[in-house]
């Protein structure tokens, strides 16, 4: 069983994937306050659901991307099993996680989006740097930055941890404080190898769940 605040049907709004018509699962419960939190009404609540039933729901909507979220989705160990299952039924999915919790055990086929938790955040102590030597190719490392304290923190952890060569690298800015525009070009004066991202689902519909 798992404890899931919502199941809905947007376009991505983030990752690689931004744009691409989606499955959403977002789980209830993260041990994280991050002060740019968007998502705090899955902090608690939610509804016990069977991993049968989640599919059950999942396959109704006729869509093969599945984005597995929260809160923050490990905090529930029966999401290792959900994204097991998802897999073995032949869905192409994503982990958002918050990097504080070990992602050693996932499922190699899913792609892990990992956010490394910027100053700002109040929650950078938590990141679990070990996590980074799980990451591949295709799994997605996250900074979300609301200051220059902000991005030269996540420059420096990019660097020190080699990230570009390991793995796919997404900025996002906090909007507001961080001006999208002022981020764009520092990006570009700095020649970063990275992915500039701005949340799509903000700027369509006005709020955090892109529906």
């Amino acid at each position: 069983m798992l404890r899931i605040s919502e199941i809905f049907y947007s376009l991505q709004g983030e990752s690689n994937t931004v744009g691409l018509p989606t499955v959403f699962v977002r789980l209830t419960g993260c041990p994280l306050r991050c002060n740019y939190c968007d998502t705090s009404y899955a902090f608690s609540g939610g509804v016990k659901m069977s991993l049968i039933d989640i599919l059950a729901e999942i396959k109704t909507y006729d869509c093969k991307t599945v984005c597995v979220t929260g809160g923050e989705p490990l905090a529930q160990p029966a999401c290792l099993a959900l994204l097991t299952q998802l897999s073995d039924n032949y869905f192409n999915v994503s982990l958002e996680t918050s990097g504080a919790l070990d992602v050693s055990k996932v499922d190699s086929r899913i792609v892990k989006v990992m956010d490394l938790k910027t100053p700002s955040s109040g929650e950078v102590e938590k990141n679990r740097y070990e996590n980074i030597e799980f990451l591949t190719t295709k799994d997605q490392v996250k900074f979300v930055i609301a200051s220059d304290d902000d991005y030269n923190w996540s420059k420096k952890i990019m660097a020190d941890y080699d990230l570009a060569q390991r793995c796919h690298v997404l900025f996002s800015p906090v909007v507001p404080p961080q001006n999208p525009t002022e981020l764009a070009e520092k990006i570009l004066a700095d020649r970063l190898p990275v992915r500039f991202q701005i949340q799509l689902h903000k700027l369509l519909w006005q709020d955090a769940q892109g529906k």
